[in-house]
């Protein structure tokens, strides 16, 4: 247990959590009841969070983009954690960068800003020149915070260890969050992957019916100078798209907001790679007018089968059809628990029932998903972990354009895009190919349905056909019968061993036969002596 571990910083958690909030530690202690509060309020979680480090604002920021987890007051709150620590001095940055360039420093930049543009608590960002003119953004990994890291995931497992034994640890499978995050961070130590990422979003970014490509910008990677702990990629001259002096080109503001809606949207609904964390910090207005996305260090993927429940869930919402959001939902779930369809149909019902009367343009598009994915939690229906970032990734790409563009109608953007959307997964990207596959199935259906129809006859003819039933709920039943049986056998055992001790002991004539007799007695005495104490223990006497 952590406990036993890295002392010192398990001393300082214990403190933090103690200092903020005595009651709800003392109920991780007894392992929490029913009635209590099974996680601190927003406020103090996030003030945890804050206290104990950088690190564990990033565990923060991840729970952030769990909305089929969380309430909405948890993921606002915890949506406000930013990643800012202060810099690491040069001189540790410059040693380094000459143990991981292969080259001398001085033949690699003609210059360096000491000065960071950035600094978060994996990394920092510094501005320079290579030796052949070309401006670049090198990011530099935090000396030492691998260490740091491999000792904060010892001690995150263990407090995973304390929430599991609460009833919110255990329905929302705390472990396995603790093992994502702990994945999740520890792949933010290598940045080839972080290049991998950038270089796959642009080049899917590079091509597109829906938007100029040209007019979409993603960072070149210097892959010849990129390594686990050295990032070298394109200088992109702008700054953060909020802080764009636009106020005045209604018709340039306009137009950057249909390009990231359908920037976005392919990523989602067609690529199914997508950047999960569009805030304002990483979408930059460029000199040249092009807009820049930045920092893939967070995406998300989508399967296609996902893709099309996703889409189709885009219709049910704007049709407010709460019955086809349900069965799109159950689709969705890899949850084995029973589920209540009526109730979920109801809870829908109830939920947009509110926007019935509501323009379009009027509806937070976003905030209906967060809700959607809070009906879901509240019937025990668990979604895969990506819908929390494609939540999280629809909600700040909403809150942005907003921001920027206050007149923007998000079903006005999107609504050229659905019988795209459709067509094509209807038909493929190549109609042709579509066509001819579903020919080939038609033709193998044709063939093999005579002889499966042939196979059923016969078995049914032959009485070899069976029946394979599973029925969900016995398995509460058998126990209580099982329990129920061998209390009546003990209890018959026990009046048994009673009967046979009072036979030897009324005609006992030796003190062999009142030895026996006695024995009898204390066996019987013990047996039901733990008979009603397991009976008592159970909390079944009524």
């Amino acid at each position: 247990m952590f406990l036993t571990q890295t002392v010192p910083r398990q001393r300082e958690i214990i403190e933090v959590v103690l200092r903020n909030g005595w009651d709800y530690m003392r109920t991780l202690l007894t392992g929490g009841k029913a009635d209590q509060p099974q996680l601190p309020p927003p406020a103090v979680l996030k003030n945890i969070l804050v206290d104990l480090g950088p690190v564990y604002v990033k565990l923060g920021q991840l729970l952030s983009t769990r909305p089929d987890l969380l309430s909405g007051a948890y993921i606002e709150e915890l949506s406000t954690l930013q990643d800012e620590v202060p810099p690491v001095s040069w001189l540790e940055v410059e040693i380094l960068l000459r143990k991981q360039l292969k080259h001398p420093l001085e033949e690699t930049f003609a210059t360096i800003n000491h000065i960071p543009v950035a600094a978060g608590s994996i990394a920092q960002t510094h501005r320079a020149t290579l030796a052949d003119g070309r401006e670049v953004a090198l990011k530099v990994q935090r000396p030492g915070i691998d260490e740091t890291i491999a000792q904060d995931i010892t001690l995150i497992q263990g407090i995973a260890d304390l929430v599991a034994r609460t009833e919110f640890g255990q329905t929302a499978d705390i472990k396995s969050i603790a093992e994502e995050f702990t994945k999740a961070l520890e792949a933010e130590l290598d940045f080839t992957r972080e290049a991998g990422f950038t270089d796959q979003l642009r080049r899917n970014l590079s091509q597109s019916r829906w938007y100029d490509p040209q007019q979409i910008v993603v960072a070149e990677i210097y892959w010849h100078l990129t390594t686990e702990k050295v990032l070298v990629m394109e200088w992109l001259d702008g700054v953060p798209l909020l802080a764009a002096d636009l106020s005045r080109d209604d018709n340039k503001r306009k137009e950057i907001t249909t390009l990231l809606f359908r920037a976005f949207f392919q990523q989602i609904y067609v690529d199914g790679f997508f950047h999960a964390d569009p805030h304002p910090g990483n979408l930059f207005y460029l000199i040249d007018g092009r807009i820049a996305i930045l920092d893939c260090g967070m995406m998300g993927r989508l399967d296609p089968r996902t893709q099309q429940i996703l889409t189709e869930m885009l219709l049910a919402i704007v049709d407010l059809d709460a019955q086809r959001c349900a069965q799109l939902t159950l689709q969705l779930s890899d949850s084995a628990q029973p589920i209540i369809l009526a109730k979920l149909e109801s809870d829908y019902d109830r939920m947009l029932r509110k926007y019935h009367n509501v323009s379009l343009s009027e509806i937070n598009f976003s905030q209906v998903i967060y809700e959607i994915l809070q009906i879901a939690r509240n019937n025990q229906i668990r979604l895969p972990s990506n819908m929390g970032l494609y939540a999280k990734t629809l909600a700040n790409l909403e809150g942005v354009t907003r921001s920027f563009n206050p007149e923007v109608n998000l079903f006005d953007e999107i609504k050229p895009l659905i019988t795209d959307l459709f067509r094509r997964q209807l038909l493929g990207d190549s109609p042709v190919r579509s066509l001819l596959r579903t020919a080939l199935d038609i033709k193998s259906l044709s063939l093999q349905s005579p002889r499966q129809i042939e196979l059923l006859l016969d078995r049914v003819t032959s009485e070899t056909l069976q029946w394979n039933l599973s029925l969900k709920g016995l398995d509460g039943m058998r126990r209580t019968l099982d329990d129920a049986a061998n209390r009546l056998s003990f209890s018959i055992l026990v009046g048994s061993l009673i009967m046979g001790a009072a036979i030897i002991s009324s005609q006992a004539q030796t003190s062999q036969l009142s030895f026996i007799s006695i024995v009898l007695f204390t066996a019987a005495s013990l047996l039901g002596l733990w008979l009603v104490i397991n009976i008592l223990r159970s909390g079944r006497l009524r």
